[in-house]
C-alpha cells in the first residue's frame, strides 16, 4: 500500500495554507492566510473562491459540521467552524456566507472540533482556555483555564471526554464534573497535534520532540516513532480507524493503526499543517506551508486468499493473479474504489456508487448492483453471503446481489462498527453494543431480527472483540468473546429458553480467529500462538479442554502480533512491524472434523491410529478431540475407544454402565449427566415417569435436597432418599442437622429389604417397558415392509 500524491505547478493560495475540509468525497475547502476560502472539485480539477474573508481574520482550523449522525442525515450539514488569530471563531455556510461571528478567547483559536453527533462545538485557544459551545454559538462552559496554550483538541468517541494538549501532557477530560481526570507525559517537546478515532478508541499525538505516538484511552503506550528531522505538524486518523497520517516538513506518511509506516512520501510542499481525510477514507488532502493543498490517494493495496492475489493498481483498476498458474486478469470499474475483500471463492469490490461481485472461477462476468450510499466503512463474508456497513445501516445481501436483510437493534451506531466488534456466519451476526460494551446483539442473518426471545446476550465486564464460528448446524454456532481483562470466553448463540453458559477457554489472549471452514480457533496467548482444535470440548468433558489445545512458542512473531486470517491449515500474522508471516497448522484436526460431521466414524478411528505411528506427539490430542466429539454425537462405541486410548479409565466404565442401560431415556440422561448437564438429565427422566431414577442420580450426586424435594413431590421412594442419607451420614459420623430430613424421618420407617425390593421392581418396570417400545417399533417396522 501507497499513497499518489499530486500538487499543482503554481499554488492557487499565495500565503500559507492553514486548514483543509472535505464537504465529499469529490470536494474540499481550504483555507490560507492570504484570507481566501477556495473549493477544489476532484471530478472537474476546478478550483473556484468561495469567500474572501476579512484582512483581520487569518483561519487557523476549520471543521465541518458532521453530515450523518447513526444514519440520519443532519440538516445543518452545509455549514463548517473557522478559527482564527482575532480570537474569533466563525459559522461559514457552504456559499461562503459568514452566519456568525463569537468572540471566543483572548489571542488566537488555536482549534474548534464539532463532536459527533453536531451538538456541541469545542475551541481551545491560546490563553490555555477549552470552552465548550451550543451548535449556535452559545457559551455553555469554560471546561480548563491553564497557563499554556492549548495547541489542539479532540472529542472521545462518545462525545462524553476531550483529550487536549499541554505542553509535553496529554489530558483526557471528562464532561462530567466529578469524574476522574487523565493526564500523562506523552512527548519530550511540545505536542502541536492529537486526534482520537471513534472506532477503534486509540489516539494519535505529534509534536515538536519530532515523534508521533499511538496511546490507547487509558493513555498507555503502544507505539512511538523513530524521532523523524523535523516537527510533526499534523496528524489525522482515517474514518474506519485501520491507518493514520502523519504530516511534518516536505513529509506525509501514511501509517497502520499498530503505528508501522506503510508509505513515506516527500512532496515539495514545506510543512503540512493540517491532514484531512475523505468521507470514503481513500483520499487525504493536506495544508502547505509553501500555499500548495496536497492530494493523495491510497492505491497498491494487497488481498490475499488461497492462490489468488489482488492488487489495487490504479483509483479504477485491479489486477488479479493466480499463484498456481501465474495468469493475470485485470478488472475495471467506473468508479473510484472505496473497500474490497477477497474470502470465500467471491471478491467484493465497493465503489463510490456500486458492488461489484466476481467469482474466484469467472473474472469476466461480475454481478453489479447500485448503493444507497458510497461510505462502505466494513465488508464481511460469510459463505453463503456478505455484509456491507455504512453510515447509515447494516445490510445482508446474498452473492447473487439479493439484498438478504437490513439488521436493526437499538441505538445502532454504524460509524463506530468495525470487524472486532460485528461478526457473520452463515446464519447469525453478531454485533458489539456502543453504548452498553458488555452486550452483543446476536440477530438471525435471514430474517434480520433478533435470535431467540430477542434478549441480547450479556457479559459480566466490557467485551472488546467478537468473532462467531463458520461451519455447522446454526443450532451448534458458537461465538467466542475476548473481554476488556483478555480473557477468552465461549458461549452458544441459541439458547432454547435457557440461560447461556460462558465458559472461559483462555486467558491473556490479545487476537483470535476462527477456521474459515471448519470449526476450529486459533489464538495469541500471552507469548504462545494457541490452537483450539475443538472447543466445543468444555460443553461436552471439560477435563479434556488442555488435552485438546496446541500450543507453540509465539516469539517468531514478535511483541503484540495480530491474527490476520485463517485459511485452510494456514494462519496469516502481522508482526508489530507490518510484515506478515504465516504459519502452519497440522491437517488431522480438520479431517478428523471432516469425518465426524460424515459420521464416519470408523474412518475417525483409523486416522487417530494413522498418526500415532506418524506423529506421536499429536496422539493424546486427536484421540481427546475424538472422545469429545463421540460423547457430542452420542456415539458410544468410539467414545469408548477414545477414551480407553488416552487412559481415561472410569470415563470408559461410565461409558459401559450407560450401554448396559435397558431404557433409551435413562441412556440419554445419563450421557447428560456425562456432559455435567444434571437438570436436563433430571427433565428427562421425570418427563418419562421414570421418577426412581431421577431421584437416585440426585442421590449419586449428593443433592439430597433435590433428592427428597422429588420423593415428597411424586410421594414414593421417601424412605429411600432417607435411608441413603443416614448411611451417608454414619459413614462420616455425623450428626443430621438438616430440619427437612429430620421432619420426614420421624414418620417414615427405613428397611432396607423393603428398599432394594422397590428398587428391583423399578429396574423390572424400566427394562420390561424398553422391551415393550422395542417389541412396538419392531411390529411397526414389519407392518411397514408389508405394506410396501
Amino acid at each position: 500500500m501507497r499513497l499518489k500524491t499530486s500538487l499543482l505547478k503554481e499554488p492557487k493560495h499565495k500565503e500559507l495554507v492553514s486548514c483543509v475540509g472535505w464537504t465529499t468525497a469529490d470536494e474540499l475547502f481550504s483555507s490560507s492566510d492570504d484570507h481566501q476560502i477556495l473549493k477544489w472539485n476532484l471530478l472537474t480539477n476546478e478550483t473556484v473562491q468561495v469567500v474572501r474573508l476579512a484582512e483581520e481574520i487569518h483561519p487557523i482550523d476549520l471543521h465541518w459540521f458532521p453530515k450523518t449522525t447513526g444514519g440520519k442525515k443532519q440538516i445543518q450539514a452545509e455549514v463548517f467552524v473557522l478559527t482564527s488569530t482575532d480570537g474569533k471563531f466563525h459559522l461559514v455556510s457552504k456559499t461562503g456566507r459568514v452566519e456568525k461571528s463569537v468572540e471566543a478567547h483572548r489571542g488566537a483559536v488555536l482549534a474548534g472540533r464539532w463532536n459527533y453527533e453536531g451538538t456541541a462545538l469545542v475551541t481551545a485557544g491560546e490563553d490555555g482556555q477549552i470552552k465548550i459551545w451550543s451548535k449556535t454559538g452559545m457559551l455553555r462552559s469554560t471546561m480548563i483555564q491553564q497557563g499554556t496554550p492549548v495547541y489542539s483538541v479532540a472529542w472521545g468517541p462518545d462525545s462524553d471526554k476531550i483529550l487536549y494538549t499541554s505542553g509535553r501532557q496529554l489530558i483526557i477530560k471528562p464532561l462530567q464534573p466529578s469524574a476522574k481526570v487523565l493526564q500523562w507525559k506523552a512527548h519530550d517537546g511540545v505536542i502541536l497535534k492529537v486526534d482520537w478515532n471513534t472506532v477503534n478508541d486509540l489516539i494519535l499525538s505529534g509534536g515538536e520532540d519530532c515523534k508521533y505516538k499511538v496511546w490507547d484511552s487509558y493513555g498507555r503506550l503502544l507505539y512511538s516513532a523513530q524521532a523523524h528531522d523535523y516537527p510533526i505538524t499534523s496528524v489525522a486518523w482515517a474514518p474506519d480507524g485501520q491507518l493514520f497520517a502523519v504530516g511534518s516538513f516536505n513529509t506525509l506518511r501514511l501509517c497502520d493503526k499498530t503505528g508501522w509506516s506503510y508509505a513515506l512520501e516527500k512532496p515539495n510542499t514545506g510543512s503540512v499543517f493540517n491532514i484531512a481525510w475523505s468521507v470514503d477514507g481513500t483520499q487525504i488532502a493536506g495544508a502547505c506551508g509553501n500555499g500548495h493543498v496536497l492530494f493523495a490517494h491510497i492505491i497498491e493495496q494487497r488481498w490475499e486468499w488461497k492462490n489468488f492475489e489482488i492488487t489495487l493498481t490504479k483509483r479504477r483498476s485491479m489486477q488479479v493473479r493466480n499463484v498456481l498458474n501465474d495468469a493475470q486478469d485485470v478488472l475495471e470499474f467506473r468508479d473510484r474504489v472505496i473497500k474490497a475483500s477477497l474470502s470465500q471463492g467471491h471478491l467484493v469490490v465497493v465503489t463510490t456508487l456500486q458492488c461489484y461481485v466476481y467469482s474466484t472461477k469467472n473474472w469476466n462476468t461480475p454481478l453489479v448492483f447500485d448503493l444507497k450510499e458510497g461510505t462502505v466503512s466494513l465488508i464481511l463474508q460469510a459463505q453463503r453471503h456478505f455484509l456491507l456497513l455504512d453510515g447509515a445501516g447494516i445490510y445482508l445481501y446474498s452473492y447473487e446481489g439479493r439484498l438478504i436483510s437490513s439488521p436493526k437493534f437499538p441505538g445502532m451506531r454504524t460509524d463506530i462498527l468495525s470487524s472486532q466488534t460485528v461478526s457473520l456466519s452463515n446464519d447469525t451476526i453478531a454485533v458489539r453494543d456502543k453504548t452498553d460494551e458488555k452486550v452483543i446483539y446476536l440477530i438471525d442473518a435471514l430474517s434480520g431480527k433478533p435470535l431467540g426471545d430477542g434478549k441480547p446476550l450479556v457479559h459480566k465486564i466490557e467485551v472488546m472483540e467478537v468473532a462467531l464460528d463458520q461451519s455447522g448446524s446454526p443450532n451448534e454456532r458458537k461465538i467466542a468473546i475476548i473481554d476488556k481483562n483478555r480473557d477468552l470466553y465461549i458461549t452458544s448463540v441459541r439458547r432454547f429458553g435457557k440461560e447461556q453458559k460462558i465458559i472461559k477457554i483462555g486467558t491473556m489472549v490479545h487476537s483470535m480467529a476462527w477456521n474459515d471452514t471448519i470449526n476450529i480457533l486459533c489464538g495469541m496467548q500471552n507469548m504462545y500462538f494457541v490452537v483450539w482444535y475443538y472447543p466445543n470440548v468444555v460443553y461436552v468433558d471439560k477435563e479434556l479442554l488442555s488435552k485438546t489445545v496446541n500450543e507453540k512458542d509465539a516469539s517468531e512473531f514478535g511483541k503484540s502480533p495480530q491474527i490476520v486470517n485463517y485459511v485452510g491449515n494456514q494462519v496469516t500474522i502481522r508482526r508489530v512491524d507490518g510484515s506478515m508471516i504465516h504459519t502452519s497448522i497440522s491437517p488431522y484436526p480438520a479431517i478428523l472434523h471432516e469425518y465426524v460431521s460424515a459420521s464416519r466414524w470408523e474412518d475417525a478411528v483409523r486416522l487417530c491410529r494413522f498418526v500415532k505411528t506418524t506423529t506421536p506427539d499429536e496422539e493424546q490430542t486427536m484421540w481427546s478431540c475424538l472422545a469429545a466429539m463421540a460423547i457430542a454425537h452420542k456415539d458410544l462405541m468410539t467414545a469408548e475407544v477414545a477414551y480407553a486410548a488416552i487412559g481415561e479409565i472410569d470415563k470408559v466404565q461410565y461409558i459401559n454402565m450407560i450401554k448396559d442401560l435397558p431404557s433409551k431415556e435413562s441412556r440419554m440422561a445419563h450421557l447428560l449427566l456425562f456432559t455435567g448437564n444434571v437438570q436436563d438429565a433430571e427433565g428427562i427422566l421425570i418427563q418419562s415417569g421414570l421418577i426412581y431414577q431421577a431421584i437416585q442420580i440426585n442421590i449419586n450426586l449428593y443433592n439430597w435436597d433435590r433428592a427428597l424435594e422429588l420423593a415428597v413431590k411424586y410421594k414414593t421412594h421417601v424412605d429411600t432418599v432417607l435411608a441413603y442419607r443416614k448411611k451417608f451420614l454414619e459413614d462420616f459420623h455425623k450428626e443430621e442437622s438438616n430440619k427437612r430430613f429430620l421432619q420426614y424421618a420421624e414418620g417414615v420407617e427405613v428397611n432396607w429389604e423393603k428398599i432394594q425390593v422397590k428398587i428391583e421392581m423399578e429396574i423390572a418396570k424400566e427394562r420390561e417397558r424398553a422391551a415393550m417400545v422395542t417389541a412396538m417399533g419392531s411390529t411397526g417396522s414389519r407392518s411397514e415392509s408389508l405394506n410396501r
